[in-house]
């Protein structure tokens, strides 16, 4: 081993694996200690076996571990089937650059501990994170995905595979809503707004936009020439010269008016919470309660902190299908401000939360969506000869599954909710 294969934890002050191998070499001795630390082993337990340390090869950071183990003392609520997720990836260079996003990952996992937390997250056993390398190591339990009554794990970008979608975002808007209403009600501790105060520039996906409005509309001509030679994977109307003209004006626009959107979305609030950023449904779970009712708890707390709530109902709805924003966003868009205000949040006004959403989109869009064309490109094999997005090769390849998806839908919504007028409008009234 050298210095790189454990790391002083910023939390425990134990030094911490920063990758599987070294984790597996400590074994028993190290879980003991870290258990004892993270308050889920008393001083009389320990850990007498791992019966289980395989590979999981999911998530787009960091390296993960399904991890079982065995206790002296067994113990009700003592789960022995865990889930281990390391931030490093020292083989992927790439996955590795994403590694300071367990930072805030890890504080939360350790301060969801405390009782009456009002949503349900799996149950944290260790947490620590080493600030000076970007290496942290998160055990938590592991969700029992199809068994009993928890539903089978829903991948992103599959709603189609998903029985009654809709339901299943009802349950996942609801969640969202309650830890922030209950944020901002101040039910919870005070070390979470000591260690996650409101930090507009601290989430990457918030990025400025990068580009000059001749650079956004050479990026709606490559969108064209893409949407020319893969027909099959853009929708027709997507690609109709009157919305590409519009599009490329429109899109041009929104430069200037860039650092007065970012003010404006950073500066209510009443609209700015503790939320989870990446509330697809392939970072939930989903039981039925004993009444029936469909319940979500929610996994993967990478860049958890205070953020305009529009940001997460977008990282909630992202991946959905067209028919659910065409047809039900509006419900569920109110949905959120009922729970919130039920949850002690502030009353919301709908068509200013509305607002708040398309202006997000719009910024994170600018900022990311336009470049997917050449990324898909670049990453799909043979991409010609896929006749939709269900072909296989994009079907089973979770990044370009993700970005065509995406794509279509940030279009098709600047297309249906005429975000050029949207813009005009924000004019207006500033």
């Amino acid at each position: 081993m050298n210095d790189a294969d454990w790391v002083p934890g910023d939390l425990s002050g134990l030094a911490i694996p920063a990758h599987a191998t070294a984790l597996r070499i400590a074994g028993e001795r190290f879980l003991t200690d870290a258990f004892r630390a993270g308050g889920a082993l008393s001083a009389e337990n320990r850990v007498v076996a791992v019966t289980r340390c395989d590979d999981w090869a999911g998530g787009s950071t960091g390296r993960k571990l399904l991890l079982s183990v065995a206790y002296a003392q067994p113990a009700a609520g003592l789960p022995t089937d865990l889930f281990v997720k390391f931030s490093r990836d020292f083989d992927d260079p790439i996955r590795d650059r994403a590694r300071r996003q367990m930072a805030s990952e890890v504080r939360f996992a350790a301060m969801s501990r405390v009782p009456g937390f009002p949503i349900a997250v799996p149950a944290c056993l260790f947490a620590d994170y080493h600030a000076e390398s970007g290496s942290g190591l998160l055990i938590t339990e592991r969700i029992a995905f199809g068994t009993g009554r928890v539903e089978r794990h829903y991948e992103k970008c599959l709603d189609t595979e998903m029985p009654e979608p809709v339901e299943h975002y009802r349950a996942l808007i609801k969640c969202l809503a309650r830890l922030a209403g209950a944020h901002k009600a101040g039910r919870l501790p005070d070390a979470f707004a000591r260690h996650f105060a409101f930090d507009p520039d601290r989430l990457t996906v918030g990025a400025r936009i990068p580009y000059t409005a001749q650079q956004l509309q050479d990026r709606v001509a490559r969108f064209v020439d893409f949407a020319v030679k893969y027909p099959s994977l853009v929708p027709a109307q997507l690609a109709a010269p009157e919305f590409i003209a519009r599009l490329a004006d429109e899109a041009a626009r929104f430069p200037a008016q860039e650092t007065r959107i970012r003010q404006f979305l950073n500066g209510k609030p009443e609209l700015i919470a503790l939320c989870h950023w990446n509330a697809n449904v392939d970072n939930a779970w989903f039981w039925r309660n004993a009444g029936g009712e469909l319940e979500c708890g929610l996994l993967d707390w990478g860049n958890a902190g205070q953020m305009n709530v529009a940001m997460a109902l977008w990282g909630a709805m992202s991946a959905a299908e067209l028919d659910l924003w065409d047809h039900h966003s509006g419900e569920l868009l109110a949905l959120f401000a009922a729970e919130f205000t039920r949850e002690g949040g502030p009353t919301l006004d709908l068509a200013e939360l509305k607002l708040h959403l398309q202006l997000y989109i719009i910024t994170m869009g600018l900022a990311w969506m336009v470049d997917m064309p050449a990324l898909l490109e670049a990453q799909t094999p043979d991409l010609a000869s896929a006749r939709s997005r269900f072909d296989p090769r994009i079907r089973a390849n979770e990044a370009a599954r993700v970005r065509l998806q995406m794509l279509t839908t940030f279009l098709h919504l600047w297309q249906t909710e005429d975000f050029g007028a949207v813009l005009g409008r924000f004019i207006e009234r500033s």
